[in-house]
């Protein structure tokens, strides 16, 4: 196993490179000057000649490139002008926004989206199989970012069950009781489509699985239904659910951009966006390739977790 990990985080390497690459080329070919639009009315040809120096724009994209990759290989990724710190810093204090979301909606999807799938399969044909596949198609085809709205628009609006924007109170106490009133509706909006995912792919490993000889055998020998499906079923049909679950894990995360726009939360994603308004280049360099080893080590613990659950696939 020690091998196979070593093997997966060497592929890494590659892959984080290539992302550089990409993020890097498409901040540089934006068109316009960055220096000019990061002064505004500052912007007299002495100042963006010395901001474009201060920020190595007045040399190759190439050379650019291999600076800015050299030094966040040393744990520097720059600073932001807008902010004025560290973009190291300033990533990881949001970052733990994005985690509580993004880990909830992940948690909540996986577990709705399993225990559908399995039910569905368990009952195919039948009522709970048909209800559980029209809501799954319902959810899929509604946009996060507009369902967040509407929730916003009901639940918060109108029937003022939850807050309507925000991850803590402008005033007031800040414990789990309030984080959690104000997580709900963007946790839920993030994970419908991921739970729909799931449910659908959860549903056909089932059944698959459930038409295998040591089902029909464990039958025949006067197994509990319930410990079949739950316990031998579920068990099997994980090894092809888990690499569904790091598929959506990429598309929580990513998600989480527009979801943070929506309900206003603290997070990565916001912070992106507003970078991205700035020009504040460093920041949306360091936060996308952040974010990427973010994904790209979670899909590795996903493919470790999988090979433990199938010997087979370290060969």
């Amino acid at each position: 196993m020690t091998g196979y990990i070593l093997k997966r985080l060497l592929s890494a390497i590659p892959v984080l490179l290539g992302i550089s690459v990409i993020v890097f080329a498409i901040m540089a070919l934006i068109p316009g000057d960055p220096a000019t639009a990061i002064l505004g009315s500052y912007a007299t040809p002495e100042n963006v000649e010395k901001l474009n120096r201060d920020l190595g724009l007045d040399q190759g994209i190439v050379a650019r490139y291999f600076i800015w990759l050299g030094n966040m290989l040393q744990g520097d990724f720059g600073r932001s002008f807008a902010l004025n710190r560290p973009v190291l810093d300033e990533v990881l204090d949001r970052f733990g926004a994005t985690l509580i979301l993004a880990g909830s909606s992940f948690l909540l999807c996986s577990l709705l989206g399993i225990a559908a799938g399995v039910i569905s399969a368990a009952r195919q044909y039948g009522f709970a199989d048909k209800a559980i596949t029209f809501a799954v198609l319902l959810g899929i085809s509604i946009p996060s970012f507009f369902l967040g709205m509407m929730m916003i628009l009901i639940f918060a609006v109108q029937l003022r069950w939850f807050p309507v924007s925000g991850m803590w109170p402008i005033y007031g106490d800040r414990n789990l009781p309030v984080l959690l009133d104000h997580l709900a509706m963007p946790a839920f909006a993030l994970s419908v489509v991921a739970t729909g995912v799931i449910a659908r792919l959860a549903r056909s490993a089932m059944l698959e699985v459930l038409r295998q000889d040591f089902i029909r055998t464990a039958r025949a020998k006067g197994v509990n239904e319930r410990r079949v499906i739950w316990r031998h079923a579920l068990r099997a049909a994980m090894v092809s659910i888990i690499p569904i679950l790091g598929i959506q894990a990429g598309f929580v995360l990513s998600g989480a951009v527009y979801i943070e726009m929506v309900f206003q939360w603290p997070g990565v994603g916001r912070m992106l966006v507003d970078a991205i308004l700035k020009r504040d280049i460093l920041l949306v360099q360091g936060g996308v390739v952040f974010i990427a080893a973010c994904y790209v080590m979670f899909n590795i613990l996903v493919d470790v977790a999988q090979a433990l659950l199938d010997p087979r696939i370290k060969t």
